[in-house]
């Protein structure tokens, strides 16, 4: 496993960014920059990378290819291809969006999201990507979601399927599965589905917990690591038998990432016990 996290650290060049990841026992990131940035900063954070032995786990393509707005999804298309290219060029594990919705909000919950015609959809645009830019080292890939597909890893190997691309992987965040208490009870069942039946294609991970919170109607809510019922350790323990990348994120400050590695170094050393279940 190769720890990471999606905070870039605070930094004035890219040889500080690499060593204060490196110093913190990490050993992937998030690619910190995107195509638009001029070649030599994008070849410095590439060098920079590699001199620490950091693994560049992702770069985000985060758009909405499914856009109602013709210009929006044709700009959206064209920004996942161009990420995809740069994820090629700087030996990422894999170029990662969202499937996108046909709403008005890029990552909104709506019913068509779930209509066939939106599958196909998602499988078109998957494709043409690809296509534009036949990677050869990583891979494009798609986060699920608790309100989008892919949403389980039945459905995403369903996808991988259809798609029929090599170069179309799977990026796991299985707290973004969590869509029910069923689920989030037995979500130690979901880990182990997710990696018996995806595990040719793993690319990368996303690390996070959730809490579901008791009252009407059902509220599951994302919180720091340790801090919900999400099974952190079974989770880590088949990421790093598969020498996966698991990046932390969406903590609001330095010292919660800080904090969020201390917990998952702990879990790994056998210094702390969950107990396994939700709580």
């Amino acid at each position: 496993m190769k720890l990471g996290i999606s905070h870039t650290l605070s930094h004035h060049s890219p040889e500080e960014w690499a060593q204060k990841h490196s110093a913190l026992g990490l050993k992937a990131v998030v690619f910190p920059c995107n195509h638009t940035a001029p070649q030599a900063q994008i070849d410095a954070y590439r060098a920079a990378a590699a001199a620490f032995g950091l693994t560049i786990a992702e770069v985000g393509a985060w758009s909405n290819p499914l856009s109602r707005n013709p210009e929006e999804r044709a700009n959206a298309r064209a920004f996942c291809i161009h990420q995809l290219e740069l994820a090629e060029y700087v030996g990422a594990a894999c170029c990662v969006n969202i499937s996108g919705t046909p709403g008005e909000v890029w990552d909104g919950s709506y019913p068509e999201n779930y209509l066939p015609e939106t599958y196909e959809q998602i499988v078109a645009s998957v494709q043409e990507i690809i296509d534009a830019v036949q990677p050869q080292h990583t891979c494009y890939t798609l986060e699920p979601m608790p309100h989008m597909l892919p949403d389980s890893p039945e459905v995403y190997l369903q996808m991988v399927r259809d798609i029929r691309r090599t170069a179309f992987g799977v990026h796991l965040d299985l707290v973004n599965m969590l869509t029910s208490p069923r689920v989030y009870f037995d979500n130690r069942s979901l880990t182990d589905r997710c990696f018996a039946l995806l595990s040719p294609y793993l690319r990368s991970c996303h690390l996070k917990d959730a809490l579901l919170e008791h009252g009407l109607t059902v509220s599951i809510r994302e919180v720091p690591c340790g801090q919900g019922g999400f099974d952190l350790e079974h989770y880590l323990r088949a990421a790093q038998a598969h020498d996966l990348p698991v990046i932390i994120e969406h903590l609001s400050s330095e010292e919660q990432y800080l904090e969020a590695v201390r917990t998952v170094n702990a879990l790994m050393a056998g210094d702390a016990h969950p107990d396994g279940g939700a709580r």
